[in-house]
This record gives C-alpha cells, sequence and structure tokens, in this order.
C-alpha cells in the first residue's frame, strides 16, 4: 500500500451517480486506495454504491475500504475496514472479517495506540491531523517526528492524513507516510483526476 488514499466526502455519497463520477476521476489520477466514508443510515444506497466503487477499484487495481462498517465490506465484497477510536474493536473485526481482508486503524497521535494495532494485527496505521482541517476540526495534531519515531516501531504501511495538499505532503513521506490521505484535497477540486494527479506524483 503506497500513494494517495482517497477519502469521500459524505456529501458526496448522497449523490451516487456524482459519487462513481469523481471516484473515477481520483483513480484515473493515481489514487490506489479509495475510502468509502457515509456516515449517513440509507443502508440500500450505501450498499449499492460500495459494490460499485469495489468495480471501480478493481478496474483501477486500488483497494476499497470502509469506513467503520464491517458489515457493509462483508455485504459489498470490500478490500477492508477503518477503525476510528469510538469504533468496531480490533480483535472483533478481525473476527469478522477473516485473515485477509484489510484492517486500517486510528492512531492520531499515539505511539502507543500504534503499537498495540501493531501487534493486534492491523494493516496499517492512520496517523494526524498534520495541518489543520476543515473535515476534523478539532482533531489532534500529529507532527513529523511523530512518523519517523513510527517508521522505526513498525513495518506496517503508515498513512498520514489531516489538511495535507499535494503541495505540503512531501516531508511527511520522506518521514516515513506510505499513504497520504486527502478528503477535499482530492473531491473539492475543480478537476479531480489533476488534484488525485498531483498527489500521486509525489510518490515517484
Amino acid at each position: 500500500m503506497r500513494g494517495l488514499y482517497a477519502i469521500t466526502p459524505t456529501t458526496l455519497c448522497l449523490d451516487p451517480p456524482r459519487l462513481l463520477t469523481a471516484v473515477a476521476s481520483a483513480l484515473r489520477g493515481g489514487a490506489r486506495v479509495v475510502q468509502y466514508r457515509d456516515k449517513t443510515h440509507d443502508h440500500a444506497r450505501r450498499l449499492a454504491s460500495a459494490r460499485a466503487l469495489r468495480t471501480l477499484c478493481d478496474r483501477h487495481r486500488a483497494k476499497l475500504i470502509i469506513n467503520d462498517d464491517v458489515e457493509l465490506v462483508l455485504e459489498a465484497d470490500a478490500h477492508g475496514v477503518h477503525l476510528g477510536l469510538d469504533d468496531m474493536g480490533l480483535v472483533e473485526a478481525r473476527s469478522r472479517l477473516g485473515p485477509d481482508r484489510l484492517i486500517g486503524i486510528t492512531c492520531q497521535d499515539s505511539l502507543a495506540r500504534a503499537r498495540a494495532a501493531s501487534e493486534g494485527g492491523a494493516d496499517y496505521l492512520a496517523f494526524g491531523a498534520f495541518f489543520p482541517s476543515r473535515t476534523k476540526p478539532d482533531a489532534r495534531q500529529a507532527t513529523r517526528e511523530l512518523l519517523e519515531q513510527a517508521r522505526v516501531t513498525t513495518s506496517l504501511p503508515l498513512c498520514a492524513i489531516g489538511g495535507i495538499t499535494a503541495q505540503n505532503c512531501a516531508p511527511l513521506i520522506a518521514a516515513g507516510a506510505d499513504l497520504i490521505a486527502a478528503v477535499e484535497g482530492v473531491f473539492a477540486a475543480a478537476d479531480i483526476e489533476a488534484a488525485a494527479r498531483a498527489y500521486a506524483r509525489q510518490f515517484g
């Protein structure tokens, strides 16, 4: 897992045709992981969108991660789930998903949480926010030094998130980030494909 990790905003998810068009553009631009993050409770719409996104991701050899919904992962046959601080625990999620699906864990600015997740069988670790973010304005701040410390303590892929643009991500990649996560930096752009490509170029 290396490259742009594009996260869908809930407002985009409310319009499935627009969602699929936008994600297809991000994938053409080089997104390697797509996280379907839809915090609404319209199960039928969410399932249909997740299944369509899985097909899109397969076409581009990318991974589809579902935010905080293990059951939707199973129903849509997605590649994995991302779990936040208040979501299902890692042990229970692994029990439900089996050994082959991916599980990402939010670690914020905590190396202790990262170590516990790594030892517990997570597949990647997410740190942030590294910069002010309108998506999560109250998120705790993480530092480049935190990434450097995490890089020497685990071989798992590291994901950096929070206010990261194509212009400010290079130092985080140099510090050990394998994945750069973006919401508005990709999906709020006038040209989504070009925005995704700008991130992807930072990985060489």
